[in-house]
């Protein structure tokens, strides 16, 4: 059976899949101009059950997928799955694939994945597929029709484009901006927070929201926020960051304080600041609460990665990884606990964090458990 994402999927933690056809999956892909997730398993396999019940459940996943993707899960060992795979052959499990609604592969991948990986293998899928090429011929033979006009704009965003410059010169152009193919317009045009079309989007949100949804518009706010990030951190404009955490706090307030703690996270890592990001980070962890082990986990590893030589951050990193074992308490956690004991020069505690580490990985595969007993032996010798 097939299940394909539906419109209400972000409304939901993790993917939602809904049931339908191949053909129907292709037929929602393209009303939707969406490329095809599937998830090609196998009821028995271990690393499926896996990415199942601890990847596709969790909110960020779930958030990112069913905005992108047409979202469909295959059992390759029974019914339609045995026609998928003499299409497209499946040689591990779990196999994920990327296909265009014109059934060609964009991408495909062997193997489970941890959350961050598997969003990473989503963009770049989504970077492969550039329909803006088309749009750019009529836009260069003079076509400004207003359905060319959303259409190319939308393709430039998907595949990473500039589109700030067509945005505005359509804009530009337009008497009445209140018209209903106008504020969608608007609401596909406003991907940066330091820009004309998302002054627009806030002036007419309640027009926007009504003809879309609020979530609609709040999502959108929070990502032309999160963009206009990006750039003051890769041109160092604390300015900028200033605007888009301000433009945050007035138009999406419930989610301002995690934004800005992790924009100044951002923004300390791209300086190189080690300081100001082991002060961010402790702030995004107070405020943060999904997943909150994870994101420990994961600023631990951060720091120990790039302040290793920083005591007072090495320290920070072994507060943070610490309170991981406390509050999730996997082989992962113990193992990165470990780590960083090590070097901190702290050998003994390091090795009764190894140790756990090490029984808790035997649960898990024979892979954990070398790589554990590989930092045991560092340890000890």
């Amino acid at each position: 059976m097939f299940f394909v994402a539906s419109s209400l999927g972000i409304f939901a933690q993790g993917i939602d899949f809904f049931h339908g056809t191949w053909q129907e999956a292709i037929a929602e892909a393209k009303k939707q101009d969406r490329i095809i997730f599937v998830d090609a398993y196998a009821v028995w396999c271990g690393p499926c059950k896996r990415m199942a019940s601890e990847v596709f459940t969790k909110e960020e996943v779930g958030q990112f997928y069913n905005a992108n993707f047409v979202n469909v899960k295959l059992d390759m060992e029974k019914g339609e799955g045995l026609e998928f795979r003499k299409k497209y052959p499946v040689s591990a499990f779990p196999t994920l694939f990327y296909i265009d609604y014109n059934g060609e592969v964009v991408t495909q991948v062997r193997g489970a994945q941890d959350a961050s990986g598997f969003i990473n293998l989503g963009k770049q899928a989504l970077g492969k597929v550039d329909r803006s090429l088309g749009y750019a011929a009529e836009y260069d033979k003079g076509s400004r029709d207003p359905e060319l006009m959303i259409n190319y704009v939308r393709a430039l965003n998907k595949a990473g484009k500039p589109s700030m410059k067509i945005a505005n010169e359509y804009l530009r152009s337009q008497k009445d901006l209140t018209t209903e193919q106008n504020l969608r317009f608007i609401l596909v045009a406003a991907t940066e927070a330091d820009s004309k079309a998302f002054d627009l989007l806030v002036e007419h949100r309640a027009k926007i929201a009504a003809l879309t949804s609020e979530k609609a518009v709040t999502d959108q706010i929070q990502a032309a926020c999160e963009k206009t990030v990006k750039k003051a951190t890769d041109f160092q404009n604390r300015e900028l960051l200033a605007e888009a955490q301000m433009k945050m706090k007035k138009h999406n307030p419930a989610a301002a304080e995690l934004f800005t703690a992790k924009s100044e996270m951002d923004y300390a890592m791209a300086l190189r600041d080690a300081k100001a990001y082991t002060q961010a980070a402790k702030d995004f962890i107070k405020k943060t609460t999904e997943n909150r082990p994870a994101e420990q986990y994961r600023i631990a590893n951060t720091i120990a990665n790039t302040f290793r030589d920083d005591e007072k951050a090495m320290k920070a990193a072994e507060e943070f990884a610490h309170d991981a074992t406390k509050d999730g308490g996997t082989y992962e956690h113990y193992f990165a606990y470990a780590n960083i004991l090590f070097m901190n020069e702290k050998e003994n505690d390091a090795l009764k964090a190894a140790n756990k580490a090490l029984e808790l990985a035997k649960a898990k595969n024979p892979a954990a458990v070398r790589m554990v007993e590989s930092l045991i032996q560092r340890i000890q010798g």
